[in-house]
């Protein structure tokens, strides 16, 4: 009896004769080993470490690392990724543990859960799975919205501010980049690699740019967004000091104050909670073990990898702001890499396409859960259509279902935004 056996099939039949067992479950294996030849191209870089990194360096390396040291200082920082990286490398050696022990199928860790606990904990576990990709994608969705808006909204009046506000045109921008990665996702898997790969590299040189400004740009004196002006006698100025030890020294401890964004007081709860999220992403490359060549190999080696790097990463900027940037800009300004980069509009670029290889991530996870609840017969014949897969084995039903619901769940927020004129970025273009 084999692990890529649908699961309730596995169950019914593991009590069988011999003969009946070996023979149906012969044809089933031939069936899915020819799937496999056409399907699985993807290895351990494409398919697990660019969109496990792509996943975990999303918007918040660029707009909440100023926010999180400016708040919560050097030491409560590295205090906080090392709490974070603790809980997330703990659930990636379980998924090591689980990718390792068997064989792998369409479905990432819910393929993994499903056959350890059996069907009853897996049908759920995908349910939740399914859902929770459905509704990341369509956030992400949203929170690109609005970044482009800040920078290409017509009330500004500059030459660049050209694309209408209000709700429609809201539904609308949402609808033309969501329609985008469906595209993608559509196409297939070796496709999204592809994008993501060109997504990967702007996001790469985004992080370079950061990385060569903290050394290159000289001290200057920032200009601090309007609504980080809390009351009349705020200033609107603060420094970048470029490598000071007297900065630094100033950086080492907590100094909760209240966020310019929402007027809340901050804690280490709130910081930890946000920071947090920028460290989340690392189902990314699990959710494409059915495209990958060797996912028992692919998924232990890739994710590790990419966390290690990010942990690098994250650190790193947090010592650079923490040395270079006076903390009343790390508090009042979260787009402050944008204000001292060598070239602004290469940061912009950067949050842009994090955002945009979040949602498609997001969204190609959700059709491959959904096709592994399918091939799994745990709903019956709801799910019945969501099997079908193009010649080069790509569940196009799944991905159609998915960005479907996708679209559909934004809407009740985008009316909000819309009507009661909530929209608002704390992010400048």
């Amino acid at each position: 009896m084999s692990e890529k056996t649908p699961l309730l099939h596995y169950r019914l039949t593991c009590n069988t004769g011999p003969e009946l067992t070996d023979t149906v479950v012969k044809m089933d294996e031939d069936d899915r080993r020819a799937e496999d030849q056409t399907s699985r191209k993807l290895g351990v870089v494409f398919g697990v470490v660019i969109p496990t990194l792509l996943a975990m360096f999303s918007v918040v390396v660029f707009l909440r690392i100023g926010f999180v040291v400016g708040q919560a200082g050097l030491y409560q920082s590295i205090a906080m990724f090392l709490v974070a990286y603790f809980i997330i490398t703990m659930t990636v050696l379980s998924v090591c543990a689980i990718s390792t022990n068997g064989a792998l199928d369409a479905g990432g860790a819910y393929y993994m859960i499903s056959r350890a606990l059996g069907p009853e904990f897996g049908g759920s576990i995908g349910i939740m799975f399914f859902l929770a990709n459905v509704c990341g994608s369509a956030l992400y969705i949203l929170g690109l919205v609005e970044a482009i808006m800040p920078t290409f909204g017509v009330p500004k009046g500059s030459l660049h501010h050209v694309l209408p506000s209000g709700y429609w045109w809201f539904l609308l921008y949402g609808t033309v980049l969501l329609f985008l990665c469906f595209i993608v996702c559509l196409v297939g898997a070796h496709i999204y690699a592809k994008a993501t790969f060109v997504i990967f590299i702007i996001v790469v040189t985004a992080l370079a740019s950061i990385f060569i400004s903290f050394f290159t740009v000289a001290p200057v004196g920032v200009i601090l967004p309007d609504t980080s002006a809390l009351n009349s006698t705020s200033m609107s100025t603060a420094n970048y000091t470029g490598f000071r030890l007297h900065t630094l020294e100033s950086n080492l401890f907590s100094n909760y104050t209240v966020d310019y964004t929402t007027d809340a007081m901050m804690s280490f709860a709130t910081v930890f909670a946000v920071m947090f999220n920028g460290c989340t992403g690392i189902m990314a490359g699990s959710n494409m073990s059915g495209d990958l060549k060797n996912p028992s190999y692919s998924i232990p080696r890739g994710t590790l990898a990419a966390v290690l790097i990010t942990f690098i990463a994250y650190s790193l900027l947090s010592l650079l702001a923490a040395w270079s940037c006076d903390r009343y800009l790390l508090q009042r300004d979260y787009s402050f890499l944008g204000d001292i980069n060598i070239w602004p509009p290469m940061v912009t670029l950067g949050i842009y396409s994090s955002a945009m290889s979040a949602a498609m991530s997001n969204l190609i996870g959700a059709s491959r859960i959904l096709y592994a609840l399918s091939k799994d017969n745990l709903f019956g014949g709801c799910l019945a259509l969501a099997k079908k897969t193009s010649q080069s084995g790509n569940p196009w039903v799944s991905v159609l279902v998915s960005w479907l619901l996708v679209y559909f769940s934004p809407l009740c927020h985008l009316k909000i935004v819309g009507k009661k004129g909530l929209y608002k970025s704390n992010y400048r273009g």
